[in-house]
């Protein structure tokens, strides 16, 4: 469950000088993700058969009897389950219906949810506009822009520790060939340049502060502000449990934003 393998891995290492054994710890210190990007950053060797999985922004589509969620956040992010490659990440999402990330991104969110529209169930587009204790009040609405899934890598920023890797960093010139085999591994993976601000599900996130998937919490998806909005400068990330993602229970994720 990687978007690379051991051997193509070894072959890279050996184009830049970086022995077996610390490619292998490298390799340990790996968790797969899937980016969400706009057609123009999907490699061109995929780009044929690039097939659409989410959208940025909108409007909801909600079931009835299920409103906006409390805070009246805006719609960041529509994921079609259905729509993902199946089998790349190694956390659990519903095999289809559609994921809805309600958030702030430009300033800190004082409420955030994640719902899951079921496949197949009726549902109705809610407006912007609503009533607040007896004024009215518009919620924000960002443009909406097709995403496309592209899987990727991501890596441990401790992999370094590792006995062989500390070795060959006694070497001269080192850190700068690591840092430049890190990165051909992650574009090898992504299958071209990979993205910078951009949505991703799953993997290690990439913090800008203190990285709050951290002991039983793993990412759930993190959301540049900029993937949504080209004017705002922020990253938000969204934590849980592997178990409460299996179980959708999306009511105990939490959201952190950092800027």
């Amino acid at each position: 469950m990687t978007s690379i393998d051991e051997r193509l891995l070894l072959k890279t290492a050996a184009e830049y000088g970086v022995p077996g054994p610390v490619a292998r710890e490298l390799m340990a210190g790996t968790r797969p993700c899937l980016y969400l990007v706009q057609h123009k950053e999907v490699p061109e060797s995929l780009r044929e058969n690039a097939r659409p999985a989410a959208r940025t922004g909108g409007l909801p589509a909600l079931p009835d009897g299920v409103e906006w969620p409390e805070g009246r956040e805006p719609l960041v992010l529509s994921v079609d389950c259905a729509a993902l490659p199946h089998d790349v990440l190694d956390i659990e999402l519903p095999a289809d219906g559609h994921l809805l990330f309600f958030t702030e991104i430009s300033y800190p969110p004082e409420s955030s949810a994640v719902l899951h529209v079921p496949a197949g169930a009726p549902t109705t587009e809610r407006a912007a506009s609503y009533d607040f204790r007896g004024e009215a009040m518009e919620a924000r609405v960002y443009e909406p822009r097709t995403l496309y899934p592209v899987p990727g890598l991501t890596l441990d920023s401790e992999w370094q520790g590792g006995p062989r890797t500390g070795e060959f960093l006694d070497g001269d010139g080192a850190v700068d060939v690591l840092e430049s085999f890190e990165e051909a591994v992650r574009d090898l993976a992504f299958g071209g340049r990979r993205p910078g601000a951009c949505v991703q599900i799953g993997g290690l996130s990439d913090p800008w502060d203190m990285a709050p998937d951290e002991g039983d919490l793993v990412l759930f998806a993190q959301i540049a502000g900029q993937a949504i909005d080209y004017t705002v400068y922020t990253m938000n990330l969204i934590v849980g449990t592997r178990e409460d993602i299996a179980a959708r229970r999306y009511a105990g994720l939490q959201y952190e934003q950092q800027t």
